[in-house]
């Protein structure tokens, strides 16, 4: 039965990992969005950073 489950979980990653073009979304698209997610966890963590210095030359 493991066996079985290993060959069937390989086959769906494989099934998973392949780029089909009417259902999935373009790995541009997927790029672009990462880059965007990146770029606004920087700003939220350089705004936290900001925050808690101006808070301790001020207090």
């Amino acid at each position: 039965m493991a066996e079985a489950q290993k060959r069937l979980s390989h086959t769906t990653l494989k099934r998973r990992q392949r780029f089909h073009p009417k259902r999935d979304v373009r790995p541009a698209v997927l790029a672009k969005a990462n880059r965007l997610v990146i770029r606004a966890a920087a700003f939220i963590g350089l705004s936290f950073l900001a925050i808690v210095i101006l808070r301790a030359v001020l207090g």
